[in-house]
């Protein structure tokens, strides 16, 4: 197989929540393929712009807080403004807040439904209709093993997780004869800026990687291929699918007595 079909060179990719983590990864990797980006962020203009620089050329740096009324569709109109036609979208922006499953605030509720679920309908219902007319377009949504190994602490987070795979693989079904997929990748144990912290205690990142077959915690560019195939030609007969990229953990828990080496 020619190494072209995975070229993106001449695509347009908008990545959402670009500024760090599996976001920043992913950009840099598309612009590895030929993508030209325009990204997103909130509340971290400097690492955004950093990233920018990276990328090379005019790359468009957009902000919005996706928890808030109409943000979503403002920021839509912006990112086609600023860049034109919008080949690939990578929805990875989201937000994940911990608690007691019984003391979860309507307003915690409401800020997940809006950030993880709702923005996206509402970007997609912008960026889809130019991708059926051109007859080309990808979409690829940053999932989640808690989509199918919830947890109680991050049960809204989980329930969003879950509706997104669900309305990915909803619109995936009306667009796909117009030369648009529609997938999901997700991530297990991800150690990324936002958990640094947390991994800095070695307990923790014992007790982790003793969980993972791999024997380890992911790192962003672990999941970047993924990103990559679901977005080239290569992957053109693909859609609706939810590609797990965590290790083998969505298969079970690492055999008991495992050695682990963390790293």
């Amino acid at each position: 197989m020619s190494t072209d079909r995975f070229s993106l060179a001449g695509k347009r990719a908008l990545v959402t929540g670009a500024s760090s983590g599996i976001g920043r990864a992913v950009a840099l990797g598309l612009a590895e393929q030929g993508a030209s980006l325009v990204v997103h962020h909130f509340s971290d203009q400097d690492a955004a712009e950093d990233l920018a620089r990276l990328l090379g050329g005019q790359t468009p740096v957009l902000e919005a807080d996706f928890t808030q009324p109409n943000a979503a569709a403002a920021f839509a109109d912006q990112a086609l403004n600023a860049a034109g036609d919008i080949d690939i979208l990578i929805w990875n922006a989201a937000i994940e807040r911990r608690g007691p499953w019984n003391e979860v605030s309507p307003q915690t509720v409401a800020d997940h439904v809006a950030a993880n679920f709702a923005a996206l309908l509402t970007v997609a219902s912008r960026m889809l209709p130019p991708m059926t007319s051109r007859g080309w377009g990808r979409v690829v949504a940053t999932g989640s093993i808690m989509a199918t190994r919830p947890r109680a602490e991050t049960i809204v987070y989980a329930a969003m997780k879950s509706a997104q795979l669900t309305a990915v693989r909803s619109i995936a079904r009306e667009v796909a004869s117009c030369g648009v997929t529609m997938n999901v990748v997700s991530p297990g144990a991800i150690e990324i800026e936002a958990n640094a912290d947390r991994y800095a205690d070695q307990q923790f990142r014992s007790a982790v990687a003793s969980k993972i077959p791999a024997g380890r915690p992911g790192r962003p560019e672990d999941l970047v291929g993924a990103y990559i195939y679901l977005c080239s030609d290569a992957a053109a007969y693909v859609t609706g699918a939810d590609i797990p990229v965590n290790g083998g953990w969505s298969i079970g828990d690492a055999p008991v007595g495992q050695v682990s080496t963390p790293q």
